[in-house]
């Protein structure tokens, strides 16, 4: 895989739409993370980036919103998509914003 140009977005929370956007700077819309907040969590249900901008950091821009997001209200997270799963999986650090009952990759549902 090659490594791609970041593309310089800023994540905010559309809470009337239940999730966190990715905005070019002129306005255009170039990513999604859809969540859902329960008693002491926020479940992240999927992430969306067109495959064109895929590899470019929008994905790891949502998930680091998020995960502050969750950090700033003291919930923590619960990963059903398989991407920001995966993204917490490759960055330990943030181990402690998972949720103690989420599933992680390569485990048995």
């Amino acid at each position: 895989m090659t490594v791609k140009e970041r593309i310089t977005v800023q994540v905010t929370d559309a809470p009337e739409l239940n999730r966190y956007e990715a905005r070019r700077a002129d306005g255009e819309l170039v990513g999604y993370t859809e969540y859902r907040r329960h008693d002491g969590t926020i479940m992240l249900a999927i992430t969306v980036v067109p495959e064109e901008l895929q590899n470019h950091g929008i994905g790891t821009a949502l998930a680091r919103f998020a995960i502050a997001e969750a950090r700033k209200a003291g919930k923590r997270i619960e990963p059903v998509d398989p991407f920001i799963a995966g993204w917490l999986e490759r960055h330990p650090e943030h181990a402690e914003m998972m949720h103690e009952k989420a599933i992680h990759l390569g485990e048995e549902t």
